[in-house]
């Protein structure tokens, strides 16, 4: 293993499990300065997850023991996701490999044991933001396979670490299906971290919320867990979009210093979107991801019509 890697897998450990909270942070954080307002610090985060992990957990009647493993399963399937992601083009083989499949499979049975959980409880509110996110999930999912298949045309692999690389080639930045899938990126980030406009992480608003939903049953350690996961899946979402969207030099070294500059700027990007656009209608969300799907489309009868490469 080179020094390399395992700074690589260093930055995926320590950067996904102790600094993704930091991310949802600066995104309330710079939001609230951005409406005028104090806000919470950024470091909020980190304190619900200590006064969460201090308190017990709850057991709503019904449930049955899918409400009980949800949590862990939930909390493991993002861990795994962390392990995949590659780090300035690097990263250690934890036995996992670090196919892009893979991880759309991880993020989405994380989504599932939630989901299902909801269903477990058979509570209203739950069930109506479980559903909603299930009805996301269709498109999101689609339309991030579609994104990771138009980056991995350039070395005709889905690899994550061989779709690194291809961000460090000059010639994918002169090709339409490249930007057409950073645009739809855009989207994907938007709709899986559930910021503004598909969902408001902010509010517990029965008849609006989604991704806030399903958690309403929980408490405790198991709420933490899933608070975590969510700030977690910020992480996973940016760092994808620096490794294989936004141009990488060649280096280790200038890659990890473009991932970091990358991040921050993506958190203040999102923190600037949710302050300028408001929540939009649930039923129009399915019609925004689709117009990424179309742009994906495009972008790849573009890549076929110049011949491919």
């Amino acid at each position: 293993m080179t020094l390399a890697t395992l700074a690589a897998g260093v930055v995926q450990v320590v950067g996904g499990v102790l600094g993704a909270p930091a991310i949802v942070g600066l995104i309330q954080h710079l939001k609230a300065r951005l409406q005028g307002r104090r806000g919470p610090s950024v470091l909020q985060p980190y304190r619900e997850l200590r006064r969460l992990w201090g308190k017990s957990g709850v057991t709503p009647e019904p449930h049955t023991f899918i409400y009980t493993v949800a949590p862990a399963v939930a909390a493991a399937s993002t861990i795994l996701a962390l392990l995949l992601l590659p780090i300035g083009g690097h990263g250690p083989d934890w036995g996992l490999g670090h196919d892009a499949l893979v991880l759309i499979g991880l993020l989405a049975l994380a989504r599932f044991a939630i989901t299902l959980a909801a269903w477990d409880t058979t509570s209203g509110f739950a069930l109506m933001g479980g559903a909603r996110d299930l009805m996301f999930s269709v498109f999101v999912e689609g339309l991030l396979l579609l994104v990771l298949v138009l980056l991995a045309l350039p070395l005709h692999s889905t690899d994550l670490l061989s779709m690194s690389h291809a961000a460090t080639l000059p010639e994918v930045w002169s090709r339409p299906a490249h930007w057409a899938a950073a645009v739809a990126f855009c989207l994907v980030i938007v709709a899986e971290t559930g910021r503004q406009p598909v969902d408001n992480p902010d509010t517990h608003l029965e008849l609006t919320m989604v991704h806030e939903g399903p958690l309403l049953e929980y408490a405790g350690r198991e709420l933490a867990y899933l608070q975590w996961s969510a700030a977690a899946k910020h992480w996973i979402m940016l760092v994808l979009a620096c490794e294989l969207v936004i141009p990488n030099p060649v280096s280790f070294a200038a890659q990890v210093a473009v991932l970091g500059g990358g991040v921050l700027l993506l958190s203040v990007a999102l923190a600037v979107c949710e302050t300028v656009q408001a929540k939009m209608r649930v039923l129009r969300v399915p019609l925004l991801l689709g117009s990424g799907v179309a742009l994906c489309l495009l972008g790849l009868a573009s890549w076929f019509a110049g011949g491919g490469g």
